[in-house]
């Protein structure tokens, strides 16, 4: 498994309780809610059409910021290890879609960034995991199954990148459920 370089891992299989400022946090068993967010100025990735197979999702706070760049740029790397397990990854802050661009293109990254832009954080809220204080995401992973149903979730503190360890271990348990074939 991987640790986040050198770090040990945080990481437990089990479900964690909402943080203080998310009532509505999911927990697995949950139905995802659905969203159609832009990925690019004329491009847009619905929840709905990646039924079928695996979704991971990563709520992070902000394009450029240290913790959140170490962070994608890890998920960037282990991209094809998520790809075995059929898994399509997507990565969701509160930035617009000409900063994800921008920001996606120096750190030569791989899969989507949407834009929670406008009305801002509107998918993050539906998630539990918008930080009203700040005006941006939490620090959130959720992995859902083909049939849209949150198998596992973790939410991290703000400053600590969660690695990957975590995800990965739920894809695995995934792939082992009946009828999640990859």
């Amino acid at each position: 498994m991987v640790s986040v370089r050198g770090q040990p891992s945080r990481w437990h299989s089990g479900t964690l309780s909402a943080m203080p400022n998310s009532p509505s946090l999911l927990v697995a068993g949950q139905h995802a809610p659905d969203f159609t967010l832009r990925s690019t100025a004329d491009q847009s990735v619905s929840l709905s059409e990646l039924r079928g197979r695996p979704v991971v999702l990563v709520f992070y706070p902000a394009d450029w910021s240290p913790v959140c760049s170490d962070q994608v740029s890890l998920y960037n790397e282990l991209l094809s290890e998520f790809h075995t397990y059929g898994a399509q990854f997507l990565g969701i802050s509160v930035d617009g879609v000409w900063c994800h661009a921008a920001f996606a293109g120096d750190r030569k990254l791989h899969f989507p960034l949407l834009a929670d832009f406008e009305p801002k954080g509107a998918v993050a809220r539906r998630y539990g995991v918008y930080e009203e204080s700040d005006g941006v995401c939490q620090r959130a992973l959720f992995v859902i199954n083909a049939d849209g149903v949150v198998r596992w979730r973790y939410v991290s503190p703000i400053g600590v990148n969660p690695g990957a360890e975590g995800i990965l271990d739920a894809l695995d348990k995934l792939s082992r459920e009946p009828g999640q074939s990859l």
